[in-house]
């Protein structure tokens, strides 16, 4: 039976773009996210993986691109090839059927195992990378958007009686938390 071809696309974030993935591949419907693959509580792949049916081709470029660790992994293909659907990863060139060899489900296990242990490696590289600039001294995150004289005036604003947090943190452009970590 001839299923329809689906698409899995997924980018870390909002502003990443998703062109490069699938160019050259025909497809009849895609579902695309534009979120971490931490987990898979992930909207877009819930639709995907709840329109699948026997016969259907699911299409990714690359094995992070469906999960970022092997139990997801597995646990993902082995529900799809159960009920007939056939997972392409197109970079890895491997595609896993319900009648797929014990050869095939080894190397996928490995490829797999491979793309857990790179994203903790990255992990680790960057909080090495972070507490090396806390090191020296760097300042991390967003620089203030406030001035040092800004700050003064919203300290001494908030500590005179009855000051109305909500009008200082308002007439700042700042929210509430914001406010709080700068009396503090």
């Amino acid at each position: 039976m001839k299923g329809h071809d689906i698409g899995y696309i997924r980018v870390s974030s909002v502003g990443q773009n998703t062109e490069r993935q699938l160019i050259d591949v025909n497809l009849d419907l895609t579902f695309t996210d534009k979120a971490s693959g931490k987990d898979t509580d992930r909207p877009e792949l819930t639709r995907c993986l709840n329109h699948l049916r026997k016969g259907d081709i699911l299409h990714v470029h690359s094995i992070d691109r469906l999960a970022r660790n092997l139990k997801d992994l597995q646990t993902i293909v082995e529900s799809l090839t159960q009920k007939g659907v056939s997972v392409n990863f197109h970079k890895e060139h491997l595609v896993f059927e319900s009648n797929t060899s014990p050869m095939h489900t080894l190397m996928f296990q490995m490829l797999g195992a491979f793309a857990e242990f790179e994203r903790t490696l990255t992990r680790e590289r960057q909080r090495e990378g972070i507490e090396t600039a806390k090191a020296r001294g760097q300042k991390l995150g967003a620089p203030s958007k406030l001035t040092s004289e800004q700050i003064s005036a919203i300290k001494q604003k908030a500590d005179s009686p009855g000051a109305d947090k909500s009008a200082i943190a308002k007439e700042f452009g700042i929210s509430r938390p914001t406010l709080y970590k700068i009396i503090a």
